[in-house]
């Protein structure tokens, strides 16, 4: 498959270089004052979850600047941060062609609404269990072995069986999701829950390594409550265990066991440089929208 990778970021670098190993021929969009630095290639340190180790290397990636309205890719893989969603869709669109677009972005507002013109039988929802960050080219990231990939009807759509068979082919289990779009508000709620608590500590970094930090998260998640059900959004089980087990107990758990100095978790957040805050206020800014303030 002739797969182009939108942007040269933390979570399609890592997709596109499992995807090239396994055969296929991954390109790379990058705006034209970027490409002499990308060109350079890519310093990876990575834990490869589908081998339970990490892999080191130093990776030469095929860069393009622009893409031609005629074009010959297959899929068109998108994960960039929800606040570059419309841009990034609004250039792709009269450029799509035939190409099936992976949707692979942390987005908390309606996705149907996010494609804009592109048919919604070309694009695929789906959500990565990749995370990181770079320092100038060197990468520091984790990749884990499975992905979600959203089905639309009672079996998948040819689009999305052959989204399926791609990460199959380069060693990723894929879980499938009925309901995507609960699924990715879900995740999307927990971000901000967790942006709140790194904005409060000074980054990602800082909050990974302080159990007061992390039990900060988990009020927030509590604190959205009037918001859910004001949504009539009902809890999933890790919704409900984190409204009732003690913030501070759960922020212990997560500081010594999920982000243990040494671990993979916390070597890739370690390298996270994401700017937190934009989720929080985008789940803010909704809340107001049906009548509900939140103290977040």
């Amino acid at each position: 498959m002739k797969i182009l990778i939108f942007g040269r970021g933390v979570i399609g670098s890592q997709y596109g270089w499992a995807l090239e190993k396994a055969g296929h021929t991954v390109d790379f969009y990058v705006r034209k004052e970027k490409k002499d630095v990308y060109a350079q290639g890519i310093n990876a340190t990575i834990y490869d979850g589908r081998i339970k180790d990490y892999q080191k290397f130093h990776w030469k990636i095929s860069l393009i600047d622009d893409i031609p309205m005629q074009h010959e890719y297959d899929l068109i893989f998108l994960s960039v941060n929800p606040e570059q969603v419309p841009a990034a869709i609004d250039y792709l669109a009269p450029k799509i062609g035939n190409a099936t677009l992976l949707f692979f972005c942390n987005y908390g507002r309606d996705i149907y609404e996010a494609i804009g013109s592109i048919p919604s039988y070309q694009v695929v929802f789906g959500f990565p269990g990749a995370g990181g960050g770079y320092e100038g080219n060197n990468l520091y990231g984790i990749l884990l072995k499975s992905i979600e990939v959203g089905c639309t009807g009672n079996v998948p759509s040819s689009r999305e069986q052959e989204v399926m068979n791609l990460f199959a082919s380069a060693g990723f289990k894929i879980s499938t999701q009925k309901d995507i779009a609960r699924w990715l508000f879900i995740h999307y709620l927990m971000n901000a829950a967790m942006e709140g608590a790194a904005a409060e500590a000074g980054g990602f970094s800082e909050a990974i390594s302080s159990s007061e930090a992390l039990s900060h998260m988990v009020l927030n998640i509590r604190k959205m409550t009037p918001y859910l059900k004001a949504k009539n959004f009902k809890k999933n089980g890790l919704l409900i265990a984190m409204s009732i087990l003690p913030p501070r107990f759960i922020g212990s758990i997560m500081k010594n066991l999920v982000y243990k100095p040494g671990s993979p978790m916390h070597m890739a957040q370690s390298h996270n440089h994401f700017k937190p805050g934009y989720a929080i206020e985008e789940i803010k800014e909704d809340a107001r929208s049906i009548g509900v303030i939140l103290d977040l």
